[in-house]
């Protein structure tokens, strides 16, 4: 009985073990079917306490205002599109307004600097699908430093766009991004600002501009300018804002003539050596081309360059070209001026030059030459007054110089004072010049009498050493 026992606990274990084994794997499915409830009850119970939270949290109220617009008026004579500081404006705001909301103020805060009045306010309220129905609101304004305040007599609840404008901006004249800012109060005390008011671009004005506007505003400007004739040549305002534009009409006048003028003298001088060539070709072309540019107007020279050169195929860049004719044309007059300055040189300088054994080229260069720079000196100066002044006629074939710009601003303003800056510019090269012309023909002409004036000392000292 003892022995046998073990044998039939060892046939009937593997039965014992498998309802073990099932036993086991039921308890551990009911414990994670536990788990899975508790979690799923967690979850529940979190989801309540945040509806109940949301709840109980008072709900964000949406902005009553937001901006829909801000915007100045273009105010430059040039350009339609650009706002320019220190000058007349007007600002114009709109936001649209929610219904039921009650807006009973709104506060525009200007930028820095800027300028407005309160008297001419147009404050409505766009309404209708398609925002065209304007109604007139009522209201007080008050302004505190740069605040514009409306106060609304009845709260505004239709809803709808309010615009603003406000008449006589002057924006800073330094220009740059101006920024409008606005609040607003709601019938129950709600105070709130207005986001994405976009910024208002301004460009800044020149010293000139601002004197000029200044000027305007003065009472003997507006006295003088009462004056039809006055108002027309010597337009004050007008005088200070050309300025600065017929200003590089200036420059680039004095760069033609400083180009022009320095290769007209080398050309003037070769064609006067030519002329008094002994060869009868050199002679005959020099005396031939002299003849044709003296003899015809600069004008028609301009026009058969810039006209006729580009209808033959040839195109030169306008600075160029206009340099060239100016070139040529003074070229063909300094000829003329050097063989005067050549024949007055006495024979008896030659006489002496070659008999110091020099050639005819050794004596034109060493010493007639010389002589006769210091003698056309004046006239070389008249020439480049000439050549000054004829850069004006450039202005007819388009090249910006000083009348070109100077007849922009006419031909926009209507004024001729205008030409009257550039007649000023014109001016500031010729008086000097003319006074120093003046007093080297002063110097020439002594050194001349001088020089006859000790020609009979001379003689007599000559004869008394021959005795």
């Amino acid at each position: 009985m003892i022995a046998a026992a073990p044998s039939r606990f060892c046939e009937e274990g593997p039965s014992a073990h498998t309802k073990r084994g099932r036993y086991v794997n039921n308890l551990s499915s009911c414990t994670a079917d536990r788990r899975r409830g508790a979690t799923v009850l967690l979850g529940i119970l979190i989801a309540a306490v945040a509806l109940v939270g949301a709840l109980a949290l008072p709900a964000e109220r949406a902005d009553a205002m937001e901006a829909v617009k801000c915007t100045g008026r273009p105010n430059s004579e040039d350009d339609p599109t650009i706002i320019m500081g220190a000058t007349e404006s007007r600002i114009t705001f709109e936001a649209s307004v929610a219904e039921g909301e009650g807006v009973t103020s709104l506060t525009l805060h200007m930028p820095e600097g800027t300028g407005f009045s309160n008297q001419d306010l147009a404050v409505t309220l766009l309404t209708g699908d398609d925002l065209m129905t304007r109604n007139e609101l009522d209201f007080t304004e008050t302004v505190d430093g740069q605040d514009l305040v409306l106060d609304f007599v009845e709260p505004i609840t239709q809803e709808g766009h309010l615009n603003v404008m406000v008449y006589d901006v002057f924006f800073p004249a330094e220009g740059g991004e101006m920024q409008v800012e606005a609040t607003y109060e709601l019938a129950d005390g709600t105070e709130a600002s207005v986001e994405g008011i976009p910024a208002i671009s301004v460009e800044g004005i020149s010293t000139t501009e601002s004197l000029s506007q200044w000027l305007e505003e003065q009472p003997w400007v507006q006295a003088w300018n009462s004056n039809r004739f006055l108002h027309l040549f010597f337009d004050p305002a007008l005088l200070v804002t050309s300025f600065p534009v017929v200003l590089t009409g200036f420059f680039t006048s004095i760069a033609i003539v400083a180009v022009a003028f320095p290769l007209a003298i080398p050309m003037g001088l070769l064609l006067a050596l030519m002329r008094i060539s002994k060869l009868r070709l050199l002679r005959g072309i020099a005396t031939t081309y002299v003849n044709i540019v003296r003899g015809t107007p600069l004008f028609l020279q301009i026009y058969v360059a810039f006209f006729g050169l580009p209808l033959a195929g040839i195109q030169i860049p306008n600075f160029v070209l206009g340099v060239t004719v100016m070139c040529m044309n003074s070229g063909a007059y300094m000829c003329e001026i050097f063989r005067a300055g050549i024949l007055s040189i006495s024979k008896g300088q030659t006489e002496a030059a070659r008999s110091l054994g020099m050639n005819g080229a050794q004596t034109m260069f060493y010493v007639i030459l010389p002589q006769m720079f210091r003698i056309v000196i004046p006239n070389l100066t008249s020439e480049f007054i000439v050549l000054y002044k004829d850069t004006s006629l450039l202005a007819a074939v388009g090249i910006m110089e000083l009348v070109m710009y100077a007849r922009t601003i006419v031909a926009s303003t209507g004024s001729i004072t205008p030409y009257i800056v550039a007649a000023l510019f014109y001016l500031v090269i010729t008086l000097p010049l003319s006074k120093v012309t003046r007093h080297l023909e002063d110097r020439v002409r002594g050194h001349r009498s001088r020089k006859h004036a000790d020609a009979p000392e001379l003689a007599a000292e000559k004869g008394a050493t021959n005795e």
